[in-house]
């Protein structure tokens, strides 16, 4: 080989030296664990991966996520959060019932978190602008507006006394939900009847018993749980006629009277903005809490005809959507 074909090949050969190491980087895995089910999940899961593609990401060809989920048997989270550190994933991505169990399994593994409660109360960050450790994420305000529906509900029934609140007896915010729920009946004059199930075959005696209790109304308390059953139980309470709102909006558009809540797609569109950036070097520590505070009123007029309900002009004009 001549001189300068010499020099000309290795200088070549240098050249392509980096595209070939890019290529051969393992694919980073991101670990994804929920306490509710997979089904029913999926306006959750594509608005994650929408962030994610955002941020140059796309599964199945630059990244890998392994999903855990829990089906509402939150015993079940720590150690699928402990299979998703021994598999040594990228980033752990997790809800609110799955955050903790996370942060227990590890501390230097980056966690983000879509949580509907205050994670500074929580004490998994310092602060929402600096969060420090490994973990940071989005806060939405479904717990903090479930008041809100309370309110919602007064205001198309303002005579209605008892109220129907349906709680996951086993999610570790339910007492929270319930002080809250609680707190607000008191100022709007309304008692709360406490209801409580753990799977999808106690839905229909959720309702049976709101019905025995005669519940002017019911208010689902959030749940990972309920959000895979949201259709469900827009179904089954405009079967059993009784008003009822939620924070997802299938749950209106399956035949709920009302759905109130922060957007799904968005807090996890934005998670996965966080993932993408943690995959690029960033540090969760430098990454502020996003404070989710987009809301959605979503208002089913056919049902509220269907139950001899009439919606006041005032709160239509608030609607995000309405659905005749």
């Amino acid at each position: 080989m001549r001189r300068r074909e010499f020099i000309s090949f290795i200088g070549s050969a240098a050249a392509a030296w980096p595209l070939v190491a890019r290529a051969q980087q393992p694919t980073p895995v991101v670990g994804f664990l929920n306490s509710g089910l997979s089904a029913g999940y999926a306006v959750a899961t594509n608005g994650f991966k929408q962030g994610l593609k955002d941020g140059g990401y796309v599964e199945g060809q630059n990244v890998a996520i392994e999903y855990r989920w829990a089906e509402g048997k939150y015993e079940r989270l720590p150690a699928l959060a402990a299979d998703l550190v021994a598999r040594k994933v990228a980033v752990m991505v997790v809800n609110t019932a799955a955050l903790l169990p996370a942060t227990k399994a590890t501390k230097t593994i980056p966690i983000v978190f879509i949580t509907s409660v205050d994670p500074v109360e929580q004490r998994v960050v310092a602060s929402l602008n600096r969060p420090g450790g490994n973990v940071t994420g989005v806060t939405s305000l479904n717990v903090d507006v479930g008041s809100k529906r309370l309110e919602l509900l007064h205001e198309v029934m303002p005579t209605a006394a008892n109220i129907a609140f349906l709680v996951h007896s086993a999610n570790p915010n339910s007492e929270t939900l319930l002080k809250d729920a609680q707190a607000a009946a008191r100022k709007l004059g309304m008692q709360i009847l406490v209801l409580s199930m753990n799977s999808e075959r106690d839905i229909e005696a959720v309702f049976a018993k709101a019905t025995e209790l005669r519940a002017s109304a019911l208010v689902i308390g959030s749940d990972a749980l309920f959000n895979s059953w949201s259709k469900q139980l827009g179904a089954l309470a405009a079967r059993h006629a009784i008003p009822a709102v939620y924070q997802n909006r299938e749950f209106a558009e399956a035949g709920g009277l009302m759905s109130y809540g922060g957007s799904v797609t968005d807090s996890y569109r934005q998670a996965g903005i966080y993932t993408g950036r943690i995959l690029k070097g960033e540090k969760p520590a430098d990454l502020p809490v996003v404070q989710a505070t987009k809301l959605e009123l979503v208002i089913n007029l056919k049902t509220a005809k269907m139950l001899g309900l009439s919606i006041p002009n005032t709160l239509i004009g608030r609607a995000d959507e309405v659905l005749e």
